[in-house]
C-alpha cells in the first residue's frame, strides 16, 4: 500500500465533505460530512485492499474509518484486533457499523460477545449486548434468557444511554422471539 493511494482516497473523501451533512451528523455525535451513499460508492471503487483498510482505520478520521469498514472483510481480523478497534471507535456511527458490518459476521463473534458483555466501559459493554440481541434472534440455545431478563431489569434504569439502548433492544428481542418470557409491557 502506498502513501500516495491513501492520500488519493483521503482527497476523494475531502471532496465528498458537505457542511450540511456534517452539521446533521454532529448532532448525532459523528464528526464527518460525507453522504453515506457517496461513501458506499467510494468503498466499491477501492474494495479488496486490506492494506488500505488498515491505513484508513489508522487515520482516526470518522469518514476514513467508515470507508474502511465498508471495504473490510470480517474474516481478516483477529478477536484482539476487533477488540482494539471497538475501543478506538469513539463516533457512534463507527461503533455501530463496526459491530454490525464486521463483528457480527466475524468468526470471533461469540468470544467477543462474552468478553464485551462484562466490560467496565459501558460503550464496549453495549456492543456485547448488541451481539446478545443478535444471538437471541439467530441462535438462543444455551443463553440464560430468564437471567438476561433479570439483569436487564436490575441494571437498565441506571445504565448510561447507549448501554440502556442496547439492553432494551435485547429485552425487545427476547419478548419477540420468546413470547412466553415476555413479562415486561
Amino acid at each position: 500500500m502506498t502513501e500516495a493511494l491513501l492520500e488519493d482516497v483521503q482527497a476523494q473523501l475531502d471532496v465528498l465533505q458537505n457542511p450540511k451533512v456534517r452539521e446533521a451528523n454532529l448532532r448525532r455525535g459523528d464528526d464527518h460530512g460525507v453522504n453515506l451513499t457517496a461513501l458506499r460508492t467510494l468503498a466499491k471503487k477501492f474494495k479488496g485492499q486490506p492494506g488500505l483498510v488498515t491505513e484508513l482505520w489508522g487515520t482516526g478520521d470518522v469518514a476514513s474509518r467508515l470507508l474502511a469498514i465498508l471495504m473490510a472483510k470480517p474474516k481478516d481480523f483477529s478477536a484482539q484486533q476487533l477488540d482494539s478497534m471497538l475501543r478506538e471507535a469513539a463516533a457512534p456511527k463507527v461503533h455501530d457499523w463496526l459491530v454490525n458490518y464486521i463483528v457480527k459476521k466475524s468468526p470471533h463473534v461469540e468470544d467477543l460477545r462474552l468478553r464485551w458483555r462484562g466490560d467496565h466501559d459501558p460503550v464496549v459493554e453495549s456492543a456485547g449486548w448488541a451481539l446478545t440481541s443478535e444471538r437471541v434472534v439467530k441462535s438462543s440455545e444455551g443463553l440464560d434468557l430468564p437471567g438476561l431478563l433479570d439483569e436487564i431489569e436490575a441494571r437498565m434504569g441506571a445504565a448510561p444511554e447507549r448501554l440502556q439502548w442496547a439492553m432494551n433492544h435485547t429485552l425487545a428481542q427476547i419478548g419477540i422471539e420468546h413470547t412466553a418470557l415476555a413479562r415486561y409491557s
